[in-house]
């Protein structure tokens, strides 16, 4: 016998049984995630993303990662791939919103334009009843912070000369005692603040 078909004397440990019958039987094999750990990945408030504190110059490879960013059940983040998975830091929001514009096509109605919003890595956001827009308060300095949800939990913030340019825009709606500012998009009213 050659060495290649010659008998073992070890039996297959049971995960290699496992493929092997997911093999035979044409059933794909079940993985378990590895655990890698922090993989050393930093994203800044401005978007930017590091390796080990230098930032990444391939603008593909960012994009490429950010497909299988995933925010956790504990609010942290993570890359995941069907066979590992790492965190990663985020200093406020993953994705940073770099322009806004209103989508004019269809009827003239109000509350039927789509407020169309695009990240830092081209990926353009519909405002509307799945993807809000938020306006939270920085309790140290009272400014506001502007954030829209991009889908799977993950926000983008939204840069401030955009903010601006979305409070111009802005119509107010009277609530109560109060005065609100916002905008309309895909039939939702996105309020920035109060007047």
């Amino acid at each position: 016998m050659t060495a290649s078909n010659a008998p073992s004397d070890t039996s297959p440990a049971s995960d290699q049984l496992e493929r092997i019958a997911a093999a035979a039987t044409g059933k794909s094999e079940q993985r378990k995630q590895i655990d890698m750990g922090h993989y050393g990945i930093r994203i800044a408030a401005d978007g930017t993303w590091y390796h080990q504190g230098a930032p990444f110059t391939r603008q593909s490879l960012v994009k490429l990662f950010a497909t299988v960013l995933h925010r956790d059940e504990d609010g942290g983040y993570s890359l995941r791939t069907p066979v590992e998975r790492g965190r990663i830091t985020v200093d406020d929001a993953p994705f940073t919103i770099v322009d806004a514009w209103y989508d004019d096509a269809g009827p003239p109605k109000m509350t039927s334009r789509r407020l169309m919003l695009r990240t830092n890595l081209d990926h353009i956001v519909t405002a509307g009843p799945d993807h809000r827009i938020r306006v939270v308060t920085d309790p140290e300095t009272g400014e506001p912070r502007p954030y829209i949800d991009t889908g799977n939990g993950l926000d983008a913030l939204i840069l401030r000369p955009v903010f601006y340019d979305l409070v111009d825009k802005a119509e107010s709606l009277e609530r109560g005692d109060e005065t609100v500012i916002g905008l309309w998009s895909d039939g939702v009213f996105h309020e920035l603040g109060t007047l």
